[in-house]
């Protein structure tokens, strides 16, 4: 297993830009070392590029993934780490949840809608004088 990567490794890697990458870097969620112009990143920054990146699909901010990170950082116990991050994943879901039950009520009245347009075009196509290409 490899110690050490450069930017183009992990970009190709996980799928993401560079860019990306020198972004997660500004936030303070990696940090490579530099020889002269190059940024070095060693396999806990590839570590944490892999969790971020994972927390971004859960729907969790940079903010919330740098937290969780500076638990670890801070206590170094992985216990309160997993503590926090299910209280978090019930959150999300929580929230998911309401939106899920939300989309559900506006489909509800989408469909309500659309099939009172139906009916109402109905009748009125079979209304005389109505010209569809009045």
């Amino acid at each position: 297993m490899r110690n050490t990567f450069t930017i183009s490794d992990l970009a190709k890697e996980f799928g993401v830009t560079t860019r990306t990458i020198r972004f997660y870097e500004d936030q303070g969620l990696l940090s490579p070392k530099r020889e002269g112009t190059s940024r070095v990143f060693s396999n806990r920054d590839r570590v944490r590029l892999k969790l971020a990146l994972r927390g971004k699909r859960l729907g969790f901010s940079l903010a919330e993934i740098r937290e969780l990170f500076e638990l670890y950082d801070v206590s170094r116990d992985e216990r309160r780490q997993l503590e926090e991050f299910l209280v978090r994943l019930d959150g999300r879901r929580a929230h998911l949840e309401q939106q899920r039950e939300d989309i559900e009520v506006m489909l509800n009245e989408i469909n309500f809608f659309a099939n009172q347009c139906r009916r109402l075009l109905k009748g009125n196509a079979s209304e005389p004088g109505n010209n569809a290409a009045a």
